[in-house]
């Protein structure tokens, strides 16, 4: 396969497969091992500059696929601003990055209305967030006023600026970067916001080889240029094919019992004192969104119970919220989300 693979004669073909896929499960899963070529080309590229961090990527990648925003949290250094931006430049679309600061404000982000002296109007101006890619870049360093602004363009799909509404482009797509609440001049996310968030990703530090690789390579050599490797098309056509990956009923009622868990865990022979409140509806579309592209992306046209598995934490971890006694034991939604998926069995 090719550098750019949208160039290639092999591209076309991935993408006429991917947008003929019928309802047959034969021809969504030949589907599906084209789509996972796209995927892997992307990988393939960013991983010139981007050492390690396979989760990010997936869980980023799955997020584009799935049109859900995308909220990494992790400390200073982990690569968290590079690895959104590479993956940017390896889609051919619109991309901004949003620096958030305490003295933002929302008109920086959404645009404000200059008037024209000479018509005597006021005339639009429209902000960073009229884009298909936006790295919202240490969200939780603005206060709530601002990160609210986001609110309306992550859930509506439309920003208002003066009187007037105005329609963001179908591909629109946030990816977040926040530090750690307990980090010096963070404000934390309000809640509604937070749940506009698909996935939540915890970007741990590199292992031990990874650290040598990227001390290597950072000492020796200038960072890669990256190409575009796929379209906004393409991944419209990703978007589609993903919706059409068969999920039996039983995986169904599994997802439905692990979010009831997270509302009654008592039902489940789970300890209640250690949830405040659970999951919100929206978990259970976005897990079961999340694991029809995790079953695409390995090539498989049907879902099976380690899809849901493998991104339940990303999808849970900010839906869950703890209780003091929790807080006070040092147990997290993790370790909750670890015993919910202990306890309940595929039906």
């Amino acid at each position: 396969m090719t550098d750019n693979i949208n160039n290639s004669e092999n591209t076309n073909e991935i993408s006429s497969e991917i947008a003929n896929a019928s309802k047959d499960l034969q021809a969504i899963s030949e589907a599906s091992k084209m789509a996972l070529d796209v995927v892997n080309a992307i990988k393939n590229e960013i991983k010139k500059v981007i050492i390690g961090q396979e989760n990010m990527l997936d869980k980023l990648l799955l997020g584009i696929i799935c049109d859900g925003h995308v909220l990494l949290e992790g400390v200073p250094g982990l690569a968290k601003t590079l690895t959104v931006k590479s993956l940017a430049s390896t889609i051919d679309a619109s991309y901004k990055r949003i620096q958030f600061t305490p003295d933002l404000l929302p008109a920086d982000i959404v645009g404000t209305e200059i008037y024209d002296i000479k018509n005597s109007v006021f005339l639009p101006k429209q902000g960073p967030i009229f884009s298909n890619i936006i790295l919202a870049d240490e969200i939780n360093r603005s206060p709530a006023k601002v990160q609210s602004a986001l609110l309306e363009a992550m859930g509506e799909h439309q920003v208002t600026i003066g009187d007037k509404t105005y329609r963001l482009p179908d591909v629109f797509l946030v990816l977040a970067t926040q530090n750690p609440i307990e980090q010096e001049g963070t404000y934390p996310l309000p809640e509604a916001q937070v749940d506009r968030f698909m996935l939540k990703v915890i970007v741990k530090y590199p292992t031990k080889s990874e650290e040598k690789t990227i001390i290597k390579n950072m000492s020796s050599s200038k960072p890669a240029s990256l190409k575009p490797i796929t379209t906004i098309e393409t991944i419209e056509k990703l978007r589609k094919l993903a919706n059409q990956i068969h999920i039996e009923e039983r995986l169904i009622d599994y997802i439905v019992n692990i979010i009831d868990a997270t509302r009654n865990p008592k039902d489940y022979k789970l300890q209640s004192e250690y949830i405040e409140y659970g999951a919100s509806p929206r978990a259970g579309i976005y897990l079961t969104k999340a694991a029809k592209a995790n079953a695409m992306m390995q090539g498989r046209g049907f879902v099976m119970p380690e899809d849901i598995r493998a991104v339940a934490y990303e999808v849970l971890r900010h839906r869950i919220s703890v209780s003091y006694e929790a807080q006070a034991e040092n147990i997290n939604s993790d370790m909750i989300i670890e015993s919910l998926l202990a306890n309940i069995n595929v039906p």
